[in-house]
């Protein structure tokens, strides 16, 4: 019996639950950094820094019953200290709902699709950049910046808005007209350049007054993360703590895959689940695939890919600052790496809109055909439970699929 649970109006904790956060380590190195002191990378590495907790005291499942659904749930293991710095839109909890159409034309068991797009922005990017902008609220951070294809544009400019802290923010010139107008309705400084996501991180870092503004790139500093592998828990949670056999993911900068896979080794360590693990598979775009690349070549790191092209925003990242801990999580997994094409992202975008009801974004097509592709090569059973992240909302995408979607 699969547990479908939506979200109810929503809230942060009214009682003050004592978050386990102990320290920093580099994901290299594992050299260990204070919590409480702003810190972007590893300094020892220059690699991404990830959030440790203390295990020692016994957590039970059943103190979650009683608690908001929504992210901050699992409070015990996020590293915001106190509550009154958590900065919240209700992010969280979203639905985890079955294909029916899809099983019964396709003869699968047990496809489930984790959608996202019902976050506050429209997308999962407002669970990391909540939880960023709330440690950078705790931290005394006032301004913040983030380099972005779109959807994390939008979420940090809400945010800060919330919290009172200053945001600027950098996208590609051939980003979707909505998603600029979206961080600018929010008071950002805001800003275009000709090139991808990674050229704008270039011109924020470029800028006279840098220094005086915290990069909040994707894994450039450990909060992100954190929010973002509140996806894990909230799958284990709906499926009765019973893991799916499967989670395709549409990777670019991979944040969601890695922190899904630091929730899934946390709840190990609180023995609120078992092994086996799921596998999990990285769906990119045919015109961006680095991951891929990597992969197939059993390489730790990823090429940068030169000419980035695809309709999926966020997909269209060439050069992944965590590309070795996202393969780190694919082999451990017993996972994989797929590409696929533009035409069948937006067939998958048709087919969930038509047959399912659900108007994903690019990304949430390019995973449902990725899981076509492989059931069809064999690589995953009919029999097997699957769960697909659609990431956001298509309504963001419709400059960019409308041609396609709507016929005359």
């Amino acid at each position: 019996i699969i547990i479908m649970l939506l979200s109810p109006p929503s809230s942060v904790p009214t009682r003050q639950t004592q978050s386990r956060f102990s320290y920093l380590s580099c994901s290299q190195c594992h050299k260990e950094y204070a919590k409480d002191q702003p810190i972007g990378k590893s300094p020892c590495c220059e690699k991404p820094l990830r959030a440790q907790y203390d295990y020692t005291r016994p957590l039970s499942r059943a103190e979650l019953t009683q608690r908001p659904s929504n992210m901050w749930r699992y409070r015990e293991m996020l590293p915001v200290q106190q509550n009154e710095n958590i900065v919240s839109l209700g992010e969280g909890f979203t639905p985890l709902l079955p294909l029916e159409w899809i099983q019964r034309i396709w003869g699968v068991s047990s496809l489930l699709c984790k959608d996202e797009s019902l976050n506050p922005t429209g997308s999962f990017k407002a669970r990391g950049l909540s939880m960023a902008i709330s440690r950078a609220k705790e931290l005394g951070i006032r301004k913040c910046s983030i380099p972005t294809a779109g959807n994390a544009g939008g979420a940090l400019s809400a945010y800060c808005a919330r919290a009172g802290i200053e945001a600027r923010v950098c996208m590609p010139e051939e980003t979707p007209l909505l998603f600029k107008q979206e961080a600018q309705v929010y008071g950002s400084a805001f800003e275009t350049v000709r090139g991808n996501i990674s050229d704008c991180g270039r011109t924020l870092q470029q800028k006279e007054d840098a220094d005086d503004w915290f990069d909040i790139s994707t894994l450039k500093e450990p909060y992100r993360l954190e929010g973002k592998k509140t996806m894990g828990y909230e799958i284990a949670e709906q499926l009765n703590w019973e893991l799916p056999d499967v989670i395709i993911y549409p990777t670019g900068g991979g944040t969601g895959l890695i922190g899904i896979w630091k929730a899934f080794q946390e709840m190990l360590e609180l023995d609120w689940i078992t092994g086996p693990l799921p596998r999990m598979i990285a769906i990119q775009a045919a015109g961006c695939a680095p991951i891929v690349e990597a992969f197939n070549h059993g390489k730790n790191f990823a090429p940068f890919w030169e000419f980035p092209e695809t309709l999926a925003n966020g997909l269209r990242v060439p050069a992944a600052f965590g590309d070795s801990l996202i393969l780190e999580a694919l082999y451990a997994s017993g996972g994989m790496a797929l590409a696929v094409s533009e035409e069948e992202m937006l067939a998958g975008v048709e087919l969930l809109a038509r047959k399912e009801g659900i108007f994903a974004a690019p990304e949430g097509g390019a995973v449902l055909m990725g899981y076509k592709r492989l059931l069809q090569e064999n690589q995953i059973d009919p029999y097997e439970r699957v769960v697909i992240i659609n990431t956001g909302s298509g309504y963001k995408y419709l400059e960019n699929v409308e041609h396609y979607l709507i016929k005359k």
